[in-house]
């Protein structure tokens, strides 16, 4: 948990509520906080499996699951491979159209090009391509007369991705199944804090859509995580353009390890299907293993 990515607090928030919840179930856990020293701390606690509850860089593109693979550690959730291409937006949307998934388009591009002059006709979304929980987006709207001035912050290079209108769905995988659709709703775009702080956002539990769509989420979703390749939980997020039907519907990205706090969305989707928390965790733990 933890660790050195922008998602570090999210991180150990998720690290925390799933500690609490396996050692309901009598699991022995040991809280890491996830540093330049991780190898020899894992080298002395010897764990039986390791719960990876890290977000972000380091954590959740394959960095952190090659040192388990190196270290023959039994991990959770996908590994490395299907972990750096989920985490680069734009390659995992290569995958998704090789797959027939439908997305919108989207471009890589230098951040000083981006603040000197629209690369794509507003509306559109700016965001890294290597980061997540909505760290660093900007919404280019139409009524906006300039380019974005990016936060000096920002990477040297940047996706930028045609706005998709309508609303905010997303879709748990466990395993080999597909859970239920959330639809997220939210008074304005679904940032940093309408995803972790309280009232942030509202969930509604499964979305009240057309069965039509509620199967597409569904079965896009576990198809985006099959031609991917994760293992264990990931999450895939759309946007649902109601005016076009199922032709509006459009992945977004896939989450190799989505959020466990007291306002994420896999573990709703959980506890609709009848698996409690502590359940769900113990799930994850018993998944581990080493070659994912």
């Amino acid at each position: 948990m933890g660790g050195p990515s922008a998602e570090r607090e999210v991180s150990l928030d998720t690290g925390r509520a799933c500690a609490a919840a396996l050692r309901e179930k009598d699991y022995n856990v040991v809280e890491v906080d996830a540093g330049r020293d991780l190898c020899a701390v894992l080298t002395d606690l010897k764990p039986d499996a390791i719960l990876n509850c890290l977000h972000g860089r380091w954590g959740e593109d394959g960095c952190v699951q090659g040192i388990f693979e190196w270290m023959g550690l039994p991990y959770s959730h996908s590994g490395v491979l299907a972990s750096a291409l989920a985490m680069d937006k734009q390659r995992t949307k290569d995958v998704y159209r090789a797959h027939g998934l439908p997305v919108v388009d989207s471009i890589i591009a230098k951040a000083d090009d981006v603040r000197a002059g629209h690369v794509m006709p507003p509306p559109y979304v700016v965001k890294p391509n290597n980061e997540g929980s909505s760290v660093g987006v900007y919404l280019v709207s139409k009524e906006n007369n300039g380019p974005p001035q990016l936060d000096q912050g920002m990477p040297d290079e940047v996706m930028v991705e045609a706005y998709a209108p309508g609303r905010e769905l997303t879709t748990t995988v466990m395993g080999d199944r597909a859970l239920t659709v959330t639809d997220i709703i939210t008074t304005g775009w679904y940032d940093y804090d309408a995803k972790y702080k309280e009232g942030g956002s509202s969930h509604v539990v499964p979305a009240e859509v057309p069965q039509e769509i509620l199967d597409l989420c569904m079965e896009y979703a576990l198809r985006a995580h099959r031609a991917l390749g994760c293992r264990g939980v990931s999450r895939t997020d759309f946007r649902w353009d109601e005016a076009r039907g199922a032709a509006g519907l459009v992945l977004l990205e896939t989450n190799t390890q989505p959020g466990m706090t007291s306002t994420s969305l896999a573990p709703e989707q959980g506890a609709y299907c009848g698996i409690s928390f502590p359940d769900f965790c113990a799930w994850m733990v018993e998944d581990a293993s080493c070659d994912r």
